[in-house]
């Protein structure tokens, strides 16, 4: 028996907003659904706020439905309002088209996009081209002004001045609804809550122009407990690409979240079923770090491969629950001609990228925040020596309670 994708994502808690509830619901019914989430192209990887979107998309396709994932390629050179309080950095064409395909790479671990399953497209190929005059009569004469700066995602922009240029977005992104309509044959429009007013405006040209029902639905953003966004460490947004948030950083983020945001990250981030996530929700006190690490494992798995996965979760242990060593955890090597050159504690921080500079490294020592080899280390221009390391030619080096790493002696 078919069971309503409807059910399952709004029982993991995605749904926030629907334009027509009964009728989506009537329309997710029966596979065959074409849907789209747009993802603008600013950076060369996608971070762990746009996964939710991607595991909307497994589910749907899962489901029967046809997800077509619309890369902005085209609307990334104006940027996205929504959420902001200052105008995004202009791109190159080039950075554009080398983000998208960035993009493509990593939805394809989640996504099948194989014989038709799924579509990839990308808005460049109607936008860029487009005559200004021909759009402005086509598209810009549905659109009121005044109901367009009442929207949510102009707000925040119009107290420091919104760009002529980021005001086009709204159209741009609701031509995008129409072309997918018409084109592919996209009833349904899926994006997070601040896209709220954009999908309207698609909705809305749809039908004045084509006299055609459409539809819209928000998910949830990536929030914790306090209503925050997550995805975000002090060394900044948690990438999806291992070369910018390493597989085990990438773990241990997941390892130590909340203990009020294990149970709603695993119903948002994992395929488990949802007999074992209310298991683990019974879960209390320090019982609840088994559903971290099922968590961290799960997404990683996931993002990364069970490979990566299996690393990092053994990798954690060791390092955690055993000796405090791993051989897989991060290594930096040091030359004896380094050492022997009055090597200082806060020069191998930096080095390590444990620490962003000497001072920061000094200040981190004084506080008592940094051990060397589980001792903690008083003088903040400490110098290493031979003795500091063991029969391998190894030290470790840790900095708070959790950020381990191994420096080794080399030729």
């Amino acid at each position: 028996m078919y069971k309503n994708v409807f059910d399952t994502l709004e029982e993991r808690g995605y749904f926030s907003q629907a334009t027509h509830r009964d009728e989506i619901y009537e329309l997710l019914s029966k596979p065959g659904v074409s849907f789209y989430i747009g993802f603008d192209p600013t950076a060369d990887s996608l971070h762990v706020g746009h996964f939710v979107q991607m595991m909307v998309m497994s589910y749907m396709q899962k489901a029967g439905h046809r997800p077509i994932a619309l890369m902005g390629g085209g609307t990334g050179m104006i940027g996205d309002p929504s959420g902001r309080t200052d105008m995004r950095q202009m791109m190159t064409v080039e950075t554009i088209d080398h983000n998208v395909e960035c993009f493509k790479k990593q939805m394809g671990k989640v996504v099948d996009f194989s014989d038709g399953k799924a579509l990839i497209v990308n808005n460049a190929d109607w936008l860029r081209n487009l005559n200004y005059i021909d759009f402005l009569r086509e598209v810009g004469a549905h659109f009121s002004v005044n109901k367009m700066l009442t929207a949510e995602c102009y707000k925040q922009r119009l107290e420091k001045g919104l760009s002529f240029l980021e005001f086009n977005y709204m159209l741009m992104q609701g031509y995008d609804f129409y072309y997918l309509h018409e084109n592919y044959g996209c009833d349904l429009e899926f994006g997070g809550d601040d896209q709220w007013s954009n999908i309207l405006a698609g909705m809305e040209l749809v039908r004045r122009k084509k006299g055609d029902a459409v539809y819209g639905l928000t998910f949830t953003l990536l929030t914790n407990s306090e209503g925050k966004k997550m995805g975000k460490t002090a060394k900044g947004a948690v990438w999806l690409d291992a070369n910018k948030t390493p597989v085990y950083d990438f773990y241990q983020y997941w390892r130590n979240v909340d203990d009020a945001d294990v149970i709603k990250c695993m119903k948002l981030l994992t395929f488990l079923e949802m007999d074992e996530i209310n298991e683990y929700a019974k879960l209390e006190g320090s019982a609840i770090n088994e559903a971290k690490k099922r968590l961290a494992y799960e997404v990683t798995k996931i993002v990364h491969g069970e490979e990566q996965a299996d690393i990092a979760k053994r990798t954690a242990e060791e390092i955690f629950e055993s000796s405090g060593r791993s051989e897989d955890m991060k290594t930096t090597e040091i030359t004896k001609e380094e050492l022997s050159g009055e090597l200082q504690l806060a020069d191998v921080l930096v080095k390590t990228g444990l620490m962003k500079s000497k001072g920061e490294g000094r200040r981190m020592i004084s506080q008592h925040g940094v051990y060397l080899n589980d001792q903690a280390v008083e003088d903040q221009f400490y110098v290493l020596t031979k003795s500091d390391f063991n029969a391998d030619g190894e030290a470790i080096i840790r900095k708070g309670k959790k950020n381990y790493h191994r420096i080794k002696l080399a030729d």
